[in-house]
């Protein structure tokens, strides 16, 4: 699993047992099915970090639960996640923390692949390769009960 590299910014990201290295799970995953050959940073950080980042770099201000920043030159990019966000989302959806947050870094690396969702014709291509590999690692299609 070499080439990704996971910072904690915010405390909450460590109370939760066996997380980190299922998140490098997920990442090293999403990194191979998307085939993407260069290293990418991890921020596991809070919800003010992420409302600033929204702010500067998507003009929105408010925090978000995952953004992605696409890089070159042998360095594939940054993902960040926002804890409180994170929770509140999984807390909403009935799904555990671990597993909304697996897939978070499943979406977020597959951007930094090149993949996106904003078209129709876009999500048709990522939605079904996140639940690929989410099924790989034993977490439930999130987007199930929206195609019912």
């Amino acid at each position: 699993m070499s080439g990704i590299t996971l910072v904690v910014e915010e405390e909450g990201w460590r109370s939760h047992r066996g997380l980190q290295a299922r998140l490098r799970q997920a990442a090293e995953a999403a990194r191979k099915a998307a085939r993407l050959k260069s290293g990418f940073t991890i921020l596991l950080s809070g919800d003010d970090r992420l409302k600033a980042l929204n702010h500067d770099f998507r003009g929105l201000n408010k925090p978000t639960n995952v953004l992605s920043f696409p890089s070159a030159n042998g360095y594939a990019g940054d993902v960040a996640l926002a804890y409180g966000v994170t929770a509140k989302q999984a807390k909403q959806a009935g799904k555990t923390f671990t597993d909304h947050a697996v897939h978070l870094v499943v979406h977020g690396v597959l951007h930094l692949a090149g993949y996106d969702h904003e078209r129709p014709g876009d999500a048709r291509v990522m939605e079904p390769l996140e639940v690929k590999i989410l099924d790989r690692l034993g977490v439930a299609d999130p987007y199930r009960a929206r195609r019912q």
